[in-house]
């Protein structure tokens, strides 16, 4: 919401994949960085066989050195472990022999992320509780298709809410 002062978050989208009350894990889906994917992989000596022009996003503030690749479920295909399933759409791979094996076959749906959004026990909720975020369910269409440029609007629009109708302020304590 347009309150959380935090730039990190400016208009951020976030795909929620751990919440609970040791903490909370999310990345955000909306913020590309300069990075191409083919000089990320390049980097860790990988070849990246995708599109060109893919690019590594932001996941978040923490740990921005960490990688994590989002993308459609690919079956067995992927070697040892490192995959969780979010939804029965979007998984998460976190292992080098994943991201080996999804950037020598990416999957048509795909995202290569560098840092997370982290929340200690509690710290989440109270922010909701104050409005600071709203949350809707996970689309894969959201994720995967729609342009970053879009997504915030998008993701509002899902709730019924017309961004314009948006303003800052505070409630009464």
């Amino acid at each position: 919401m347009p309150q959380l002062a935090d730039p990190n978050f400016s208009r951020a989208v976030v795909l929620m994949i751990e919440h609970g009350e040791n903490g909370s894990f999310g990345l955000v889906i909306n913020h590309p960085s300069p990075i191409k994917a083919t000089e990320l992989l390049d980097s860790l000596e990988m070849s990246w066989r995708g599109d060109d022009a893919a690019v590594v996003w932001a996941g978040g503030p923490v740990s921005p050195s960490t990688g994590w690749v989002l993308h459609e479920p690919v079956g067995s295909a992927l070697p040892g472990q490192g995959t969780i399933e979010i939804t029965s759409t979007i998984s998460l791979s976190t292992s080098p022999d994943r991201l080996r094996a999804i950037a020598s076959a990416p999957p048509r749906n795909v995202r290569l992320l560098l840092g997370y959004s982290g929340w200690g026990p509690g710290q989440l909720a109270q922010e909701m509780a104050r409005g600071a975020w709203l949350h809707t369910a996970a689309d894969p269409r959201l994720v995967f298709e729609t342009p970053p440029e879009d997504m915030w609007e998008a993701a509002m629009k899902s709730l019924g809410i017309d961004p314009r109708d948006l303003f800052i302020g505070r409630g009464v304590n």
